[in-house]
């Protein structure tokens, strides 16, 4: 089994050089598909560039590269390489995402079942020391966060708008390829000015 916590200690350094946070680091595909999927992003946006992508994942090749030329490659076998931002709907993942995500809902899948529940869904409310604070329409909920599997913040409007880009360059003049069933010609001009 992949060490995936060996791995994110491996290339942490690489991503904050960069000036960029990790917010995971997974084995995903299983045996068919294996890929190794980390996510980042630039704490100050919480976006990831497509040249962020691309700088970190050279920065990760030049560090597994020469483990594997000396017979120490992390991963066993083949697999792929998948760098991305964690995207609208995040896994939180540290304890700080709580925090920074508080106001917004999530669900929260438990490693234990806690009252038979093997999951939450609810407003973060914020972490207090070692527990997550989540208000659900039954009440709040207490979750410890060494009992948390998974986590993800589940996609509404006010996520929606939290999230937007900060950068809209580029879109201000889209066109449909009007060769293609069904599209139409469009252009649609920013409303700046």
């Amino acid at each position: 089994m992949t060490d995936t916590t060996a791995i994110a200690a491996l290339i942490e350094p690489a991503a904050t050089a960069l000036g960029l946070d990790l917010v995971r680091v997974a084995m995903i595909g299983g045996k068919s598909d294996p890929t190794l999927q980390v996510m980042a992003e630039r704490p100050d946006t919480r976006q990831l560039s497509i040249d962020d992508c691309a700088n970190l994942s050279r920065a990760i090749s030049d560090i597994f590269d020469p483990l594997e030329a000396d017979g120490r490659d992390p991963i066993d076998g083949a697999y792929r390489l998948e760098v991305s931002s964690p995207g609208i709907d995040r896994p939180l993942t540290r304890r700080g995402d709580f925090a920074d995500w508080s106001g917004h809902e999530a669900r929260i899948k438990y490693v234990a079942p806690v009252e038979t529940a093997k999951q939450v869904s609810g407003i973060i409310e914020g972490i207090d020391g070692e527990t997550i604070r989540i208000t659900t329409p039954k009440g709040e909920r207490l979750v410890a966060f060494a009992n948390i599997a998974s986590a993800k913040l589940i996609l509404t409007d006010k996520l929606i708008h939290a999230t937007a880009p900060l950068s809209t360059e580029g879109a201000d003049n889209i066109e449909v390829d009007p060769s293609r069933p069904g599209d139409e010609m469009a252009e649609i001009s920013s409303k700046e000015g």
